[in-house]
């Protein structure tokens, strides 16, 4: 990364969310999310976000591309801190961060051909003359490696590949130059034999545009394929960030070396499902969230450690890391 500036920054994000009903002591205290996430992305440079379902990943994302404003915290893209989801800044936003969502088949309208699904950000932006639209179509089309003819143009998702659906979201997002794109598991619902393709394709994209990316994955292996570094997610806190291959390689919280061993030996479905049934563990903003499953906790762990530097870029969220 020749740039060490960041082009995405967030500090301090908190997203709450009220619960429905009333208990028989008054109103249902609400759900933490994110419970103050700091985190920045430089100039061309692939974070990897990586977590168990539940973890706050998506929320984090949508916070970042201001599709929800956070309780707390501040986010500053290109060196402008955006505040408010107003028209003026809520639209300059969006213009520099592109979220791709998770399913490409629910995130494009079925009854929109390819040319008109990347048409849309050009026209509602005012991004280019109609005259020179289907040019700009077409090299969006290329840059993903699809082709730009007319019968690919008219097609409608149904009639797409996961693969080819996917990369009609990444190019449609594409279309506004976005210094930043956010991607929500793009590949967890690809078969196996595309999601390389997929992935290939960021680092690609990261070469040829100049793009900053956040892959937001709940896989492991998926991250460490593509990421320059790495952030652990669990109950809305950050408990591990570095670079990839020191975190992956030799992780230090005690989560991040679980998280690992867990998918290797039982796969990530297991894991999602334990995580959801500890959910009591993601409500406290206080405590380390993985308090009632770690092996080294003790009374300290009830306040919860702040990222410290355990090695150069690389921070842990631990009162006792694992030894290096």
């Amino acid at each position: 990364m020749a740039d060490h500036v960041p082009v995405l920054a967030a500090s301090g994000i908190v997203r709450r969310y009220p619960r429905r009903g009333r208990t028989m002591f008054g109103r249902r205290e609400g759900v933490v999310a994110v419970a103050g996430v700091t985190l920045h992305v430089v100039d061309r440079e692939i974070y990897g976000l990586v977590g168990l379902s539940g973890a706050g990943k998506s929320t984090l994302a949508r916070v970042l591309a201001g599709l929800e404003e956070p309780d707390e915290g501040t986010v500053v893209v290109a060196g402008r801190a955006l505040e408010g989801a107003g028209r003026e800044h809520g639209g300059d936003r969006r213009s520099h961060v592109q979220l791709v969502f998770q399913e490409p088949s629910a995130a494009l309208d079925p009854l929109h051909s390819v040319g008109r699904i990347v048409a849309e950000p050009l026209v509602v932006h005012r991004l280019v003359p109609r005259g020179r639209r289907l040019e700009r179509i077409s090299r969006l089309l290329e840059s993903v490696g699809l082709p730009a003819d007319a019968e690919f143009l008219g097609r409608r998702p149904s009639e797409l590949s996961g693969g080819e659906r996917q990369r009609v979201a990444i190019a449609r997002a594409l279309a506004c130059e976005p210094r930043v794109l956010l991607l929500d598991e793009p590949v967890s619902a690809l078969d196996v034999s595309v999601r390389g393709q997929v992935l290939n394709l960021l680092t690609e994209l990261r070469s040829s545009l100049g793009v900053s990316i956040l892959l937001i994955a709940h896989d492991v292996a998926v991250v460490r394929h593509v990421a320059d570094r790495v952030g652990v997610m669990l109950g809305g806190h950050i408990v591990e960030e570095g670079p990839a291959d020191e975190v992956l390689g030799c992780p230090r919280h005690p989560f991040t070396a679980s998280l690992i061993v867990a998918q290797l030996a039982r796969g990530e479905n297991e894991g999602d499902r334990k995580e959801r049934q500890d959910e009591a563990e993601r409500q406290s903003e206080h405590a380390c969230p993985f308090l009632q499953r770690c092996p080294r906790q003790a009374e300290s762990c009830r306040r919860h450690p702040a990222l410290t530097e355990v090695s150069a870029g690389h921070l842990v969220a631990c009162y006792f890391p694992i030894e290096g």
